[in-house]
C-alpha cells in the first residue's frame, strides 16, 4: 500500500512505521536490559533498518512494495523478542498489536490521501505522522499502565495456544489493510477495511481485559484461600493455648499435692524416697513437655499447630526442620507456603484410603536457598494440568497461594506422585548475607 515518492518521503515513511513498532513494544515491555542500554540499543537498531529499508525502496522498488511490510514484522518481532525479558508468548503478542497500529496508519494515510486529496503523498506522510503521535500518547498516558500493572495476571492466564490465537487473529485484521484488492481505492473497499480494522482492535482490547480480569479474579481468590488458611491456623493456635491453660491449671492443682507428699518425706526424714519421688516426677515433667520443631517461631507454630490436627487424624508426622529466627521471608509467605502444603498433605493422606498414612516434612538452609520438601500418602489418581495438581472440588488447594509466595522470593515449585507419595517441593532463594546453613 504505497502512493510512491521520493527517497526522502520512503524515508519518513520508513522511520514513522519503525519508530511506532519500536516505541509501543517498548512502552509495554520489561526490557532484559537496563532502560539506558536498552533505549540505546532500540535506538542503533531502529537507524540501521530504516535506512536499509529507505535503500531497499530506492533500488528494488517493486519488491518493497510487495514484502517489505511483513517482513519488517519479522525482523522488527526477532529483535524485540531478544531484548525482553518476558516469554516468547508474550512478545509475540505484543508484536502483533505494533503491527496492527502500524497497518492502521498506514491504511488511514494512503486512504484519506486519496479519498479527500487526490492521493497527495505529503497528507499520506502527515496522516501517519498524526495517528504515530496519537497512538503513541494513548499507550503511554492510558494504556501502558494498565498493562505493566496486569502483564503478571495476563502471563499466568495466557499460554502458546491461546496467544498463537490472538497472534493469527489481530494479524489476518492487519493483512486486510495489504490485500491485493484494496489496493484499486473506492468507498466500498475504504469502508470494508476500517471496518475489518476496528472490528479486530476492539476484539483483541476486550479479550486482552478478559484475561486480565480472570488474572486478577484468580489472584483475589487466592488471597482469600490464604486468609482461610490464615484463619485456620489461628483457630490451631487457639485450640492449643486453651489446652496449655487447662494443662497449666491441672499442673497448679497437683502442685498442691506434691508439696504435701514432699514436706511428709521431710517430715519422716525418709530421704531416700524423697529422691526417688523427685526423679519420678523429673521424668514424668519431661515426658510431658513439648518440644520445639525448630528455631524460627513462625515456622514452629504453623507446623505444631498442622501436626496436631494430622496427629488427630491418625496421621503418622515425621519432621525434620532446620530454620533460623530472623530469616528474611515474611510471615504471611510461610503461612501460603508450609499451611497450604500442610493442609493439602492432610487432605491428600485421608481421600488416600491407605490404612499407614504419613507426612514427611524436610526444611534446610543451603547456602542462599531454603528447601522445602513435603511427601505424603496420596492416592494414585490425582489429575494435573499444565504440571500442577487439580482438585476435583473446585479449588481449595491453595497450590497458587504457594506459587505466588515463592515467586516474591525468585523461588521455583514442583508437584509430583512418586511411589504412592504426593511430593510438594519448594525452592526459595534468599539475599546473599543469609548464606550461612542452619544446622
Amino acid at each position: 500500500m504505497m502512493l510512491g515518492g521520493s527517497f526522502f518521503v520512503a524515508l519518513m515513511r520508513n522511520l514513522i512505521s519503525v519508530g511506532l513498532m519500536l516505541s509501543f513494544f517498548l512502552m509495554l515491555d520489561r526490557p532484559r536490559f537496563s532502560m539506558k542500554k536498552t533505549i540505546w540499543c532500540y535506538g542503533v537498531f531502529g537507524v540501521f533498518i530504516v535506512g536499509v529499508y529507505s535503500v531497499w525502496y530506492l533500488f528494488e522498488n517493486a519488491s518493497f512494495v510487495q514484502y517489505a511490510a511483513f517482513s519488517s514484522l519479522l525482523v522488527v518481532g526477532i529483535f524485540c523478542s531478544l531484548m525482553s525479558s518476558e516469554v516468547l508468548y508474550l512478545s509475540l503478542y505484543k508484536m502483533a498489536l505494533a503491527f496492527y497500529l502500524f497497518s492502521v496508519c498506514a491504511f488511514c494515510g494512503v486512504d484519506i490521501a486519496r479519498w479527500a486529496f487526490g492521493g497527495n503523498i505529503w497528507i499520506d506522510v502527515l496522516v501517519r505522522l498524526i495517528c504515530l503521535v496519537v497512538i503513541l500518547v494513548f499507550t503511554w498516558k492510558k494504556f501502558r499502565k494498565r498493562f505493566l500493572g496486569g502483564v503478571d495476571y495476563l502471563i499466568e492466564e495466557m499460554d502458546l495456544f491461546s496467544a498463537a490465537t490472538l497472534f493469527v487473529s489481530i494479524m489476518l485484521g492487519a493483512i486486510m489493510a495489504y490485500w491485493p484488492n484494496l489496493q484499486g481505492f473506492s468507498i466500498f473497499n475504504m469502508v470494508r477495511a476500517f471496518l475489518i480494522l476496528f472490528m479486530a482492535g476492539v476484539l483483541q482490547y476486550a479479550i486482552l481485559h478478559l484475561y486480565i480480569h480472570l488474572g486478577q479474579e484468580h489472584y483475589i481468590q487466592a488471597q482469600k484461600e490464604l486468609l482461610e488458611v490464615n484463619e485456620q491456623l489461628l483457630e490451631r493456635q487457639m485450640e492449643l493455648m486453651r489446652e496449655s491453660e487447662k494443662e497449666a491449671a491441672r499442673i497448679r492443682h497437683d502442685v498442691r499435692h506434691h508439696i504435701l507428699l514432699i514436706r511428709e518425706y521431710v517430715r519422716k526424714g525418709e530421704m531416700e524416697q524423697l529422691l526417688c519421688y523427685l526423679e519420678q516426677y523429673e521424668e514424668d515433667v519431661e515426658n510431658r513437655s513439648v518440644k520445639d520443631i525448630c528455631r524460627n517461631r513462625t515456622v514452629n507454630s504453623i507446623l505444631s499447630a498442622y501436626a496436631r490436627k494430622a496427629k488427630s487424624q491418625g496421621i503418622q508426622v515425621f519432621m525434620d526442620v532446620k530454620a533460623a529466627e530472623g530469616l528474611p521471608i515474611r510471615e504471611t509467605d510461610w503461612v501460603a507456603m508450609l499451611a497450604n502444603a500442610f493442609e493439602n498433605a492432610i487432605h491428600g493422606c485421608i481421600d488416600s484410603g491407605a490404612l499407614q498414612q504419613e507426612i514427611h516434612i524436610y526444611i534446610a538452609q543451603k547456602g542462599n536457598k531454603m528447601v522445602i520438601q513435603c511427601r505424603n500418602t496420596s492416592a494414585a489418581d490425582v489429575i494435573f494440568s499444565r504440571g500442577l495438581p487439580q482438585s476435583d472440588k473446585g479449588g481449595g488447594l491453595g497450590v497458587f497461594s504457594i506459587q505466588k509466595a515463592a515467586s516474591n522470593y525468585g523461588g521455583e515449585t514442583d508437584f509430583v506422585i512418586e511411589d504412592g507419595m504426593f511430593i510438594t517441593r519448594i525452592l526459595l532463594n534468599l539475599p546473599a548475607s543469609c548464606g550461612r546453613e542452619v544446622r
